[in-house]
């Protein structure tokens, strides 16, 4: 009997395990699975252009941006992205409109005595669907996000025009490892031979981790941090104009994002780099066309809760920060805000390094302690006694939704509340069901 949409969809959330519900036990530490899918597929991923985005934060950002560049510039653009906000279909988009429900049903009815063979895991079933679409749209690239890592991570079957690592930093320990070192060196994983790799940030620790696996691949490398030099931003609630300075060509240019996020600054770097390399392999774009392309991002690729304005008076912001880099460039962003009082709408997964974050967040906020509706995540009444060890105080709630009520309620005009902590948290957001 063939699934419609909705009972596809549950199919799927319940026959596979989902690392962004239970956690590492959904995790396949190989690429076996990956292989065996796509070759039933007849190697879809072999069928077009790619470029592969690993890093610890910004990777999102990074390959929005980029898909937003190669749709501007003319090119028929597939993304992949995880985890999805509110639509399982975001993580599959090409020119930024995600894949069909048909396609979804179609493809799930296809593989499924495969999927009851190998029993593969969520992850795995949706990068084979999503390379499956970008072949039978014609693609002529796809931006290809990893998931987690990069070595073992189910994306890591394709071989890339370009590969690009955003950053390292402290982020899904137990399974990458406990030294900085140890993460650069799963992230390294995506470097191909021969291909060129754009490191967006590097630390003293990572940079010959990098290197000793480009050289191995005879693979040209390009560190974005010494190539290009943020000379001066200025942001507003809807803009980030960001002045660039280009070091080798001498040169000096502004840039205007729609994403407003201070640490948006380091990915611009990292999108620079990487259309210089595009330039020389294939996939001009002309200036104006990359000016267009960053004004317009989440337009064009529909890219959410990335320090996301939400609503004004008081202000919404959401971002789905919720490691120790993403809550520390959080923090740094709130200390070039405006706002009389700040209310923090924060819930967290339980396997991420909790008091490393809640350590970072200031003491003068009002909190409203919460969860996302999965298995992962911490329980509010936890979180709420973790936090108040750094003496952040508030009141706990059920779900996403009151506690951004209660949040709404207490606010005067001139406040801001931050939805923050969790992908889950920030996709469970209903503004529509928000008295104000």
């Amino acid at each position: 009997m063939s699934l419609n949409y909705q009972q596809t969809i549950e199919y799927l959330f319940e026959k596979l395990p989902m690392f962004s519900h239970i956690g590492a036990s959904a995790i396949k530490k190989d690429l076996t699975n990956t292989i065996a899918l796509c070759e039933a597929l007849g190697n879809p991923h072999h069928q077009f252009k790619s470029i592969h985005v690993a890093g610890t934060n910004g990777k999102g950002s990074t390959s929005h941006m980029l898909a937003s560049l190669l749709q501007e510039a003319g090119y028929k653009t597939g993304l992949y992205t995880s985890p999805h906000l509110t639509d399982f279909r975001e993580r599959i988009k090409v020119n930024g409109v995600m894949c069909s429900e048909r396609f979804v049903m179609d493809f799930t009815e296809r593989i499924r005595p495969l999927i009851e063979s190998i029993e593969p895991s969520f992850f795995e079933i949706t990068v084979a669907m999503a390379f499956a679409y970008f072949a039978e749209q014609q693609v002529d690239i796809a931006v290809i996000e990893v998931g987690l890592g990069g070595r073992l991570d189910s994306t890591n079957i394709i071989q890339p025009i370009l590969s690009i690592i955003t950053n390292i930093g402290w982020d899904h320990m137990s399974l990458l490892g406990n030294t900085l070192p140890a993460i650069a060196s799963e992230k390294a994983g995506i470097i191909k031979p021969n291909t060129p790799v754009v490191i967006g940030e590097f630390l003293s620790e990572t940079k010959p981790v990098f290197e000793a696996k480009a050289t191995q691949e005879n693979a040209p490398m390009f560190f974005a941090q010494q190539l290009h030099q943020v000379v001066d931003t200025q942001v507003t609630a809807h803009r980030l104009e960001v002045e660039v300075a280009h070091l080798i060509r001498n040169e000096h240019e502004t840039y205007s994002l729609d994403l407003t996020g201070l640490y948006q600054t380091h990915n611009l770097l990292t999108v620079l780099e990487a259309t210089h390399q595009l330039q020389t392999i294939g996939f001009p774009t002309e200036k104006h066309t990359l000016h267009t392309a960053l004004q317009h991002v989440k337009k064009n690729t529909g890219l959410h809760g990335r320090w996301e304005l939400l609503h004004e008076h008081p202000q919404i912001i959401a971002d789905v920060g919720h490691n120790e880099d993403g809550m520390r460039q959080i923090v740094a962003q709130l200390e070039h805000s405006h706002f009389n009082h700040l209310h923090i709408v924060i819930g967290m997964a339980k396997d991420k390094a909790v008091d490393q974050v809640l350590a970072l967040l200031p003491t003068y906020a009002n909190y409203y302690f919460t969860k996302a509706q999965i298995p992962r995540a911490l329980n509010e009444q936890s979180l709420q006694t973790q936090a108040a060890a750094f003496n952040l105080e508030g009141h706990a709630y059920e779900n996403v939704q009151s506690a951004l009520q209660s949040a709404v309620d207490k606010a005067q005009e001139n406040d801001l509340i931050l939805v923050c902590g969790s992908v889950f948290v920030v996709g469970e957001i209903n503004l529509g069901l928000i008295r104000f």
